[in-house]
């Protein structure tokens, strides 16, 4: 269910925005904003070139994070295990989970099919913000995704994403409990940079093909 919940998220993120007065609030025009700014890079005739592969996935993995907050998704994801690990180790699961979705992010982007979203709101309490909208398909099934963001300065970032009531956090928070519990928190680091190495892999491949053409 994660993988799913990750791959609707993230099509969103490219998606032709419907939008209207419902999406007036900052949190709604700030998300709407990066999400242009997604769609902007995907349309870049000279960044869509198999050669700019590298330039393209850079310029999306900048945008990843102006919209998310990975720090703060991770240490919900951990739950508990978070208080008990170092400041080192905490980076480092940081990086590591972050580089994983954005990875996520770029490689479902680049799959793109003409989804949308259509804004239908936010509300806010406390420096909290829940911003409403719905992912159309091509087909027209309505999917309900709530995006959860808290406020930093003047920035308002994304925590987490409910998709039809399934939070990615959630998802992500009995995944890690289940491998630390399993195995070890070591061992949920190595299942991470397993992933890791296995995406660069898969990146490298695709940069000396398209080098080959």
């Amino acid at each position: 269910m994660a993988q799913r919940v990750v791959m609707v998220v993230l099509a969103m993120a490219v998606a032709l925005v419907l939008g209207g007065p419902a999406w007036a609030g900052p949190a709604s025009e700030q998300l709407k904003m990066q999400i242009d700014r997604v769609i902007q890079v995907l349309n870049d005739p000279e960044l869509r070139a198999d050669a700019r592969i590298d330039d393209r996935r850079a310029a999306v993995r900048t945008i990843a994070n102006d919209i998310f907050d990975f720090r703060e998704t991770t240490q919900r994801s951990l739950g508990p295990h978070w208080r008990s690990r170092t400041a080192a180790e905490r980076d480092e699961i940081v990086a590591l989970f972050a580089d994983l979705l954005e990875r996520s992010y770029i490689g479902k982007i680049e799959t793109y099919n003409g989804e949308k979203i259509v804004f239908l709101g936010d509300t806010v309490d406390d420096g909290q913000a829940t911003v409403r909208t719905k992912l159309v398909t091509k087909q027209g099934t309505e999917v309900p995704v709530d995006y959860r963001m808290h406020r930093k300065g003047d920035r308002w970032l994304t925590y987490d994403v409910s998709i039809e009531g399934i939070s990615l956090v959630a998802n992500y928070r009995a995944q890690f409990n289940r491998i630390i519990q399993s195995s070890s928190y070591s061992g949920l680091v190595q299942k991470l940079k397993t992933k890791h190495q296995e995406s660069a892999d898969a990146d490298a491949s695709i940069r000396r093909a398209s080098q080959r053409k």
